[in-house]
């Protein structure tokens, strides 16, 4: 059971980090046309995604626990920059997906939480 863990954790990892690269329209060269930047990395007490220059309106942030996959947090109609309090996340990496108003995530990306 316990090899079982970490085996099924990278197949999540990977799953869900191709699956919102292969969704995006044009690829990540130099990580200068992501559309969110977030900070600070790592993160203690909140972290902010500021969304770059082509924000629109109708986005979501989901969050998820890198580890697991639980749902941690959900916000649509998020405003240009946004702050998520981190007060029930424990230490650990999490995933976010930025998704517009018809449910493509137009990107995906990791962060961690330090305590």
């Amino acid at each position: 059971m316990r090899r079982i863990l970490p085996i099924l954790s990278f197949i999540l990892l990977t799953t869900i980090c191709s699956q919102g690269q292969s969704s995006r329209i044009t690829p990540v060269i130099d990580g200068n046309d992501r559309i969110v930047k977030l900070y600070p990395n790592p993160a203690t007490s909140y972290i902010t995604f500021d969304l770059q220059g082509n924000y629109k309106k109708g986005l979501s942030i989901y969050i998820y626990n890198g580890l697991l996959g639980k749902k941690m947090y959900e916000a649509a109609n998020v405003q240009e920059k946004t702050t998520v309090t981190l007060n029930d996340f424990s230490r650990g990496m999490y995933i976010y997906h930025l998704i517009d108003e018809t449910g493509k995530i137009l990107e995906s990306g990791k962060f961690q939480v330090s305590r």
